[in-house]
C-alpha cells in the first residue's frame, strides 16, 4: 500500500507541476494575445484542452508507470506528452491571433517542466524502490525450454523488474502436483513460460482457485483466437474466425490514410531527407539510397528503399548481421540509424502501395522461405501488407527472439483497427528517441542460414 501511495503522489505532483506551469504562462502571456473577447472563458477552455491532451498522451505513452519503467523512460514519456501538448496550444494561439507569437515564454516553461519532472520522478522512483517488496514468484517452464533459454528469460525479467519479482522457485511443468501446490501456496505470483496446453490449463485453474497472480506466454493459436467472434447459432457456444485483415472497408480506409498521411509525411520531412541525402553524398560520394528485395502481402517481392547507412558493397562477403560499432557503418549512417532516419524514404514505398504505415516489418526474400520451414506460422505475417512501423517495433527490442517478434506481429494482425494504427504511429515517436531497434529477424535469420550452410557443407 505504501508503494501505491508513492506512485499516486508522484503522479499528482507531476501533473500539478506541468499543468500549473502551462496555466501560468498561458494566462500570463498567450491568453492575453489570443483572446480579445471572452478572455476568461478562452483561458479556462484552453487549460481544459491542455489537460485532456496532456493526460491522454501520458496514458498513451505510459508516462506514470513509475513501478515498472526506468527513470529515463518515464521522463522521456513525460517530455513527449507535455511537449506535444505545449506545441498544440502554442499553434492554437497563433491560429486564433492570425500572426506569430513569441515562442520564448513557452520555451522557458518547457525547460522548467523538464527540470521539475526529472526531479519529481527521480526522487519518487528512488523512494519507491525503498518501499516496494518483490513478490515471491514461481517460474514454471515447459519441457522444451532449455536451461540456456530459461536463464535468459529469468535474466531479462530481473534486469528490469528485480524490484517486482523474486524468483523463489524455478520448476519444469512435469513437477508433481503436490510439490506444485506447495510452491504456489508459498508464492504470490506464478509465471508460466512455454507450457503445453494441458499443463497450462491445469496450473491456470489452480492459480485462479488460490487467487494468485499469474502470467503466461501465449501460443500462436491463443493469438489467432483473438480474431474470432462469438456466434449464438445454437445453445452450444460457437466461435467464428472473422479474417479481420480481409475487411474491404477497413483496407480501403487504411489505403486512403496511407496516401493522405504519406503525402503530408513526405512534404513535412522533405527538408530533412534532402539534408541527409547531401550528407551521404558528401561523405563518400556513393549512392544515396540503398535498395533491397523484401516480401510484403502474400509474399509479393518489392524493392525497399532506405538511406544508405553503410559503406558501398557492405555485404560483398555475404550476409552479415549488424553489430554494435560495426565498422561498415558510415559516420552519417550512425546518426541516421540511431534515430531511424534511414527509414524515411520508405514513405515512397507506402505511396506506391508496397507498404503501409503500420504492419509487420518486411523481410528479406532469402529469409522468408528458410524461416517458414523453421517456423510454419511465419507465413501468417504476410496476410497483411508490410509496414514502416509495427507492433514488434514498438513493444520488442533488438534482441527480442524471432518467435516473440512473430507473436507480437500476430497480435497486431488479429486486433488491427484504425485506432490501433494511430496509437502505434504515436508510440513510434517515443521509440525514435530510444536506443534499441527491432529491424525484423535479421540476426536470427543469419544464425539459421549459417546453420543450414553448415548442414549442407
Amino acid at each position: 500500500m505504501k508503494s501505491k501511495r508513492v506512485t499516486h503522489t508522484a503522479k499528482v505532483l507531476t501533473m500539478l507541476w506541468n499543468i500549473g506551469l502551462f496555466a501560468i504562462v498561458w494566462c500570463g502571456f498567450y491568453n492575453l494575445r489570443a483572446f480579445q473577447t471572452f478572455y476568461v472563458l478562452g483561458g479556462i477552455m484552453s487549460v481544459i484542452i491542455y489537460v485532456f491532451i496532456y493526460n491522454g498522451l501520458c496514458n498513451l505513452y505510459n508516462a506514470f508507470r513509475i513501478a515498472s519503467s526506468s527513470i529515463s523512460e518515464i521522463v522521456l514519456s513525460q517530455g513527449i506528452s507535455f511537449g506535444l501538448a505545449d506545441l498544440i496550444l502554442y499553434i492554437e494561439c497563433n491560429l486564433i491571433r492570425n500572426r506569430y507569437t513569441s515562442i520564448i515564454p513557452g520555451a522557458v516553461v518547457l525547460l522548467l517542466q523538464v527540470i521539475g519532472t526529472i526531479l519529481i520522478i527521480t526522487l519518487s522512483k528512488r523512494y519507491f524502490m525503498t518501499c516496494v517488496e518483490p513478490a515471491k514468484t514461481m517460474l514454471i517452464l515447459g519441457k522444451w525450454v532449455s536451461n540456456e533459454e530459461a536463464n535468459k528469460f529469468q535474466e531479462r525479467i530481473l534486469k528490469k523488474y528485480s524490484h517486482l519479482f523474486d524468483f523463489k522457485y524455478i520448476e519444469y511443468e512435469d513437477i508433481s502436483p503436490k510439490i506444485f501446490e506447495e510452491r504456489v501456496a508459498d508464492c504470490c505470483t506464478v509465471i508460466m513460460y512455454g507450457l503445453s496446453v494441458e499443463q497450462r490449463r491445469i496450473y491456470m485453474q489452480h492459480c485462479i482457485d488460490e487467487h494468485k497472480t499469474f502470467y503466461f506466454t501465449p501460443r500462436i493459436e491463443d493469438i489467432i483466437l483473438q480474431g474470432c467472434s462469438t456466434r449464438h447459432l445454437l445453445d452450444t457456444p460457437l466461435m467464428k474466425y472473422d479474417y479481420v485483415y480481409n475487411d474491404k472497408k477497413k483496407l480501403n480506409a487504411k489505403r486512403i490514410f496511407d496516401l493522405c498521411f504519406g503525402l503530408f509525411f513526405a512534404l513535412g520531412f522533405a527538408p530533412i531527407m534532402i539534408a541527409i541525402a547531401i550528407a551521404i553524398k558528401l561523405e563518400d560520394g556513393g549512392p544515396v539510397f540503398f535498395k533491397q528485395k523484401r516480401c510484403t502481402l502474400d509474399g509479393e517481392v518489392f524493392n525497399i528503399l532506405k538511406f544508405r547507412s553503410m559503406i558501398v558493397d557492405a555485404e560483398k562477403k555475404g550476409l552479415q548481421p549488424t553489430i554494435n560499432f560495426d565498422p561498415r557503418i558510415t559516420k552519417v549512417g550512425r546518426v541516421i540509424r540511431k534515430y531511424r532516419l534511414d527509414e524515411l524514404p520508405q514513405v515512397f514505398n507506402i505511396l506506391y502501395g508496397h507498404m503501409s504505415f503500420v504492419g509487420p516489418r518486411p523481410e528479406r526474400v532469402e529469409h522468408v522461405e528458410l524461416y517458414t520451414k523453421e517456423l510454419p506460422e511465419f507465413k501468417y505475417r504476410m496476410k497483411v501488407k508490410a509496414g514502416l512501423t509495427g507492433y514488434a517495433q514498438i513493444f520488442g527490442k533488438y534482441n527480442t527472439s524471432a518467435f516473440d517478434k512473430l507473436r507480437l506481429d500476430l497480435l497486431y494482425i488479429e486486433n488491427q483497427s484504425f485506432s490501433l494504427d494511430l496509437r502505434l504511429i504515436m508510440l513510434t515517436v517515443k521509440v525514435m528517441f530510444q536506443g534499441e531497434s527491432t529491424e525484423g529477424f535479421e540476426k536470427e535469420m543469419v544464425r539459421l542460414m549459417n546453420r543450414k550452410a553448415r548442414r549442407v557443407g
